[in-house]
């Protein structure tokens, strides 16, 4: 079996657990959050369009990760899924004049709807909503569980298509996106703190903090593009 078939078959596998996915957030989603769920989806929207290029692989982070960090702690899974979706279309969707890559969309809107509903049963599953340990847990093993979710894939993915070793792959992108992961965790704890004193709306102001950390981002990785390699492409020249 050549890399082109793996690969297929890696995003079929890719698309079928989006759809199973998919039914359950439909079939357990009863309580929806109109105004807030449309507010959050025009930012992640917004958003999904500033990205950087993760140096060493094929691949980018956006900066509308705390977007949906956001609604998959406090929306139904349905309402996560959408605007996760809606969001990953955007961010994917060519410029003008190039072309659209297909097979690449199919991939990430399965990954990234998979690895949403995966993060929001995980943290409806860790709530208790009487323990005041209880949302910082459950944010930190959402946040975990929806960066295994989409890192893994994704290096699964690079592999087979480049001919990378999967593992290290995994690590490069873990240790590149990990510290935004944190952060947008951090970001999503103070929208919840806030939120519950001053109401929602007040509380997406601290948002525009994102713009400067994706600054801050885009000024490192092509420092280090410069340099020629990501740190882990640099240790392991010198392993």
């Amino acid at each position: 079996m050549n890399n082109t078939r793996k690969t297929q078959t890696c995003i079929g596998f890719m698309v079928a657990a989006a759809v199973a996915v998919s039914v359950y957030s439909v079939v357990e989603s009863h309580s929806l959050h109109l105004y807030f769920a449309l507010t959050i989806f025009a930012f992640a929207a917004i958003t999904s369009r500033m990205k950087v290029r993760l140096p060493g692989i094929n691949g980018n982070m956006s900066v509308n990760l705390p977007f949906l960090l956001a609604a998959i702690v406090n929306l139904s899974a349905a309402e996560a899924v959408a605007i996760t979706c809606a969001s990953t279309l955007v961010q994917c969707w060519p410029k003008k004049g190039a072309k659209l890559k297909l097979e690449q969309m199919t991939f990430n809107l399965s990954m990234m709807t998979f690895a949403t509903c995966l993060a929001n049963v995980v943290f409806r599953a860790s709530i208790q909503r009487d323990a005041a340990w209880s949302m910082p847990l459950a944010l930190a093993l959402a946040t975990a569980t929806l960066l295994l979710g989409q890192t893994i894939p994704v290096a699964s993915i690079v592999s087979l298509s480049e001919g990378k070793p999967a593992f290290f792959t995994f690590r490069n992108v873990v240790q590149l996106s990990f510290p935004y992961y944190a952060v947008s965790a951090g970001v999503v704890s103070m929208i919840q703190t806030v939120g519950s004193h001053m109401g929602w709306p007040l509380a997406l102001g601290v948002f525009p903090l994102m713009y400067g950390i994706h600054a801050s981002y885009r000024l490192y990785f092509s420092k280090m593009a410069e340099a020629g390699s990501s740190p882990a492409l640099a240790r392991a020249a010198h392993a």
